[in-house]
């Protein structure tokens, strides 16, 4: 644990106030909200979570990439706190508000391509995946939709069906909604193909050609959607021609394509957003998470025709866009461009990757490390050679960061790759702290 700003001893014992809660978590709480760390949080600043027995953690999963800009930026609080004062709630449907518009008109001025846009607003990244496949099916006329291996969307209904990992998020909760394609997505670590990266991406691009006639005609497909960087799935990232080849595709048949930012987006990779990395302009985006430091909020932005088309009262939502949440993602988006954290990312990706592959020279069971900006993953395997993942060491090294004061967290449809998604508002000396202990963590549990 980390006490002050030293590397104390292990804590081997929880408080009776934590043994409590915990015994009431388990007694109220729905078993299926799990959680993985069994601390209490009582505060957190920047980079740095302080639990209720006084423990103190270096924080480097960020809320599973929400505070980006840190925990309780000041700015951030304080626009919470006026708006607090001025209005809580009004459905925007009903009686509008002005934080609402000038969110949206933000948006619409710094996401990609300079065609006139259009955002609305719901609560979270699956709801605003689900509007983004009404909005497309409602423009398009069209029904299928496309989505990837490895990807993950969210856990409603529809973004279940277009999530792709069983357990533990689908097995069970069939059936599934319908006129939904999966296609393998181009995973250079473990593509099966023994072929470089450009021979990869043309191949991955062709098998289009295969399913437009052996799974459903194009002329039945609204969109395709990807995320810039798969999350969940792993920190995948497509090779540089994947999302402009797809944008052909698209072009080709009248196909929108949907830039799922909700985990990549807001200067997560180095840029604003992930598929600017691309050279692509989607058609539409989803946004969440980083949007507004944690306040529950999501949009959905795009062309202002394709935005359109869903009519009046066709989308939307009651807590969509609260006032709070808006006032919240106005002063995140101020305050990340104010202290230009799309930089910051790429420095501190950086020094995590060139520590990593530091490692990784002298462990070969870290098989991969991968990343952008300061979105990065390494994946262990038993095998360097065979690739047969190893989820047992990767929970082992997450356990023994959180004991020793880091906390951080795994993915992948195996289970056996370690995230990292600091707050960008980390120091050097956080940074290099929290790295030390990586380290240590991996040298115990891989030994060599």
């Amino acid at each position: 644990m980390l006490k002050g700003t030293e590397l104390a001893a292990v804590v081997s014992e929880q408080s009776g106030r934590t043994a409590a809660l915990i015994k009431a978590k388990s007694e109220y709480v729905a078993e299926g909200i799990s959680s993985s760390v069994p601390i209490f949080i009582k505060q957190a600043k920047g980079a740095v979570i302080e639990d209720i027995d006084g423990n103190r953690y270096l924080d480097f999963y960020s809320g599973i990439g929400v505070t980006t800009a840190g925990h309780c930026p000041d700015s951030v609080v304080d626009a919470i706190r006026n708006q607090a004062e001025a209005l809580l709630h009004s459905c925007f449907m009903v009686s509008m508000y002005e934080p609402y518009v000038k969110l949206a008109q933000k948006l619409a001025e710094i996401t990609p391509g300079d065609m006139p846009k259009k955002a609305m607003f719901v609560n979270s990244g699956a709801e605003a995946v689900e509007n983004a496949v009404k909005i497309a099916r409602a423009y398009t006329g069209r029904q299928g939709i496309i989505s990837f291996e490895s990807g993950f969307h969210g856990r409603t209904l529809l973004t279940m069906s277009l999530t792709s990992k069983v357990k533990p998020y689908k097995h069970g909760f069939g059936p599934y909604a319908p006129e939904i394609y999966k296609v393998p997505f181009p995973n250079v670590y473990r593509g099966q193909l023994h072929v470089s990266e450009d021979e990869a991406c043309r191949a991955y691009l062709d098998y289009f050609e295969r399913f437009f006639v052996a799974e459903a005609d194009p002329s039945h497909i609204a969109a395709i959607i990807l995320e810039p960087v798969q999350g969940e799935g792993g920190f995948n990232i497509p090779p540089k021609g994947y999302w402009k080849g797809l944008r052909e595709i698209c072009d080709k048949h009248g196909i929108l394509l949907i830039a799922d930012e909700v985990q990549t987006g807001f200067c997560r990779t180095g840029k604003m957003f992930a598929v600017e990395h691309f050279d692509v302009v989607p058609d539409l985006m989803t946004l969440a998470k980083s949007i507004a430091s944690g306040m529950p909020l999501s949009a959905v932005v795009g062309k202002k025709e394709i935005m359109d088309s869903a009519g009046a009262g066709r989308i939307g939502g009651t807590y969509g866009g609260n006032p709070l949440a808006c006032e919240a993602a106005l002063a995140t988006i101020r305050f990340m461009e104010e202290n230009d954290l799309a930089s910051k990312a790429l420095a501190i990706g950086e020094k995590i990757m060139a520590r990593l592959k530091k490692l990784q020279a002298e462990f070969p069971q870290i098989g991969d490390t991968r990343g952008l900006g300061a979105m990065i993953g390494i994946e262990l395997v038993k095998d360097p050679a065979a690739k047969e993942p190893d989820k047992a060491s990767a929970a082992a090294v997450i356990a023994e960061c959180v004991k020793q004061g880091l906390l951080i967290i795994g993915a992948g449809i195996y289970g056996n790759v370690i995230r990292f998604l600091p707050p960008l508002v980390l120091t050097d000396g956080q940074l290099k702290q929290a790295m030390d202990i990586f380290e240590t963590s991996v040298r115990k549990v891989l030994k060599k």
